[in-house]
């Protein structure tokens, strides 16, 4: 598998976001949703990682800058058809990493708190976050589910 920085140009990688967006729209209320589309993810504080395999889009994530210390995981998404496949953990062991070499210190994520969700939380947690408060501008809310680690573990 490949990660690589994508400069969100490519036409697969757009669909593969449209259906991101579209997926957590069916999935949660329009005012819990905190999915970016291709534009907001094309801000100069986002970086966005593709992983393909064999020249096939398979997943995605992104950090977007809160602080010089302290960044939000965002768009964590594999292909559906290769869940549970172990993209999902190397593209957040590698996103940890890069995290790590810009400098920051924390790493948090707003996810959902339906059951739909539940595997991308243990995931998360196999990955040291824990759960918090919500961050940034996000406000307490029903349907979401905060987190956040460190970003070098002792």
């Amino acid at each position: 598998m490949t990660i690589a920085v994508d400069d969100l140009s490519g036409p697969e990688t757009a669909r593969f976001l449209d259906e991101h967006v579209q997926q957590m729209r069916s999935l949660t209320p329009l005012e819990s949703k905190h999915a970016l589309d291709l534009d907001s993810l094309r801000k100069p504080e986002i970086t966005f990682w593709s992983a393909s395999e064999g020249g096939i889009l398979v997943g995605c994530g992104a950090l977007k800058m809160l602080d010089p210390a302290h960044a939000e995981l965002k768009s964590m998404r594999t292909k559906p058809t290769r869940q549970r496949s172990g993209i999902a953990s190397r593209l957040l062991q590698h996103i940890i990493a890069e995290a790590e070499g810009m400098g920051f210190e924390r790493l948090s994520l707003e996810t959902g708190a339906a059951e739909f969700f539940r595997p991308a939380r243990r995931l998360y947690e196999k990955f040291g976050f824990r759960y918090c408060e919500p961050f940034a501008d996000y406000r307490p809310d029903q349907n979401s589910v905060f987190m956040t680690r460190t970003v070098r573990q002792p």
